[in-house]
């Protein structure tokens, strides 16, 4: 898993930038202009960005709020335990040229999508360059990385089996059957009720090329199982079905072809909601790092303290886990105050 974290000096919009919007603002309601103008991107294409007193404290847009701050990002397992942490500094951009950094529209919010996506794949190819031994099969993330080229390499080249990524736009159908056609989940649905999605039965492939399938079946379609012949066969109890077959519709999805729809396993199932409940933790993680650990609301502008205390933050929550698994108090592996107490 991996999420973003801010340091931050002023969680908050500078004097100068409050005047920008208020100016836009004003604007706005002078010349009339209809809702499609927003102040605030206006505002925040009109703000420098990064500070003038150190031009590492980058320009964001978080949680609806503009602000200056110095970026990292920080990998955990399921539990939140943090695995490693990527500084944003002029050492991680030089030995990542590709990413480019700046202002690339005048949304905000794409901006800040734009710049975790970006740094997303780097911090983690450096992560398995260090640790060549560790090797996950889920990756669990938020909807900034919500692109078919991270897609695309998390399961391709990083090897990941499965990336549970909600979206941020609606899949598009793309070459499926008119008949039964993908509801936002890019589940197959009934031909003759597209408010029924179809069920889920196997992945494995019996092509001769390998390749992986996602097989779907008629969602009235249950096994029989014949006494005589003591085996099981698949009917569908369909009072209206759309095929001569006895078992019903079957529908093959090639996952390789829409990887963003298919990243693995299938949005909106049990299993999906399941596991990405364990995001849970990460955010909790999070919070212990920002107010246990004095990661938030900072004062000083120094990079190499900031650096510094980020670094024995992770240092002390590995310290927490050792002690807690020690002592058998495994509830306390991310909390430091009650283990303390």
């Amino acid at each position: 898993m991996l999420r973003a974290l801010i340091l931050q000096r002023i969680f908050s919009i500078p004097k100068d930038s409050l005047l920008i919007i208020f100016l836009k603002y004003s604007h706005k309601k002078l010349n009339g202009l209809d809702d499609s103008y927003d102040p605030y991107k206006a505002a925040y294409g009109a703000m420098p960005s990064h500070a003038g007193a150190n031009p590492a404290v980058q320009q964001m847009y978080i949680n609806g709020h503009f602000c200056y701050a110095f970026k990292f990002g920080i990998v955990t397992n399921g539990l939140g335990i943090v695995r490693d942490i990527s500084f944003y500094n002029k050492n991680f951009l030089k030995a990542h040229p590709d990413i480019v950094v700046g202002k690339k529209s005048n949304s905000p919010d794409e901006d800040k999508s734009l710049a975790d996506a970006k740094a997303l794949i780097p911090v983690l190819k450096d992560f398995f360059k260090k640790h060549p031994l560790i090797n996950p099969k889920i990756f669990l993330g938020d909807a900034a990385f919500d692109s078919i080229e991270i897609y695309s390499c998390l399961l391709q080249e990083l090897k990941f089996e499965k990336a549970y990524i909600p979206l941020k736009t609606k899949i598009v159908s793309q070459g499926s059957d008119s008949d039964c056609p993908l509801n936002e989940d890019g589940i197959p649905c009934c031909p003759h009720d597209h408010s029924l999605p179809m069920r889920r039965e196997g992945s494995k492939t019996h092509l001769r090329s390998g390749i992986p399938t996602m097989k779907f079946v008629c969602p009235k379609m249950k096994w029989i199982y014949n006494k005589e012949t003591k085996k099981s066969k698949r009917v569908t109890l369909c009072e209206n079905p759309c095929t001569k077959s006895s078992c019903g519709r079957m529908f093959y999805i090639y996952p390789e072809k829409n990887l963003r729809a298919y990243p693995g396993t299938t949005r909106g199932s049990e299993e999906w909601n399941c596991t990405y409940k364990i995001r849970s933790a990460v955010e909790k993680s999070i919070e212990n790092f920002k107010h246990s650990h004095c990661i938030a609301e900072r004062m000083t502008q120094n990079e190499k303290t900031l650096h510094a205390d980020l670094l024995l933050a992770g240092i002390t929550q590995l310290i927490t886990v050792v002690i807690a698994n020690k002592i058998h108090r495994h509830e306390y592996i991310r909390s430091l105050k009650p283990l303390i107490a």
